[in-house]
């Protein structure tokens, strides 16, 4: 796996590609940097990874399963330290799901793509955060 960042302006707006598609990633700074709000923040890709690597893995698990699922959202929070690097000390992600979904099914399905396939989360847990999910079935 390799990526590619190219700086977009004269701030800190980058443009990030990798060899395996043609979509486009923009990444942005805070303002206290230069940032422009042309992109999303390092730290907030890292939220969106966990939460789509753990959502691709809920979605298998639930379609194996044969759960119906009209929708989906994930909520993803993270708890900063203050001191720097300000690193995550804790992360919660929320389920949200519609459907004809067996809310015993969910949550199995939920902790085998949390604990056990999403490598997103590995990485993170390995570094000492904190860990947790809910789940919602509407």
């Amino acid at each position: 796996m390799k990526i590619t960042l190219n700086r977009v302006n004269d701030a800190v707006h980058f443009e990030g590609s990798s060899n395996t598609t043609d979509v486009k990633v923009h990444i942005d700074g805070s303002p206290n940097i230069g940032g422009e709000g042309l992109g999303t923040r390092p730290m907030e890709l890292v939220l969106m990874a966990l939460g789509s690597c753990s959502a691709l893995d809920l979605v298998s698990i639930l379609k194996k399963q044969r759960q119906q699922i009209d929708d989906i959202k994930i909520d993803v929070e993270g708890q900063r330290r203050e001191d720097i690097p300000q690193v995550f000390t804790a992360i919660h992600i929320l389920f949200s799901l519609s459907g004809a979904i067996d809310q015993a099914k969910a949550e199995k399905a939920a902790e085998l793509a949390v604990k056990k396939y999403c490598s997103v989360h590995d990485m993170l847990a390995a570094g000492g955060i904190d860990i947790t999910y809910d789940i919602q079935i509407h």
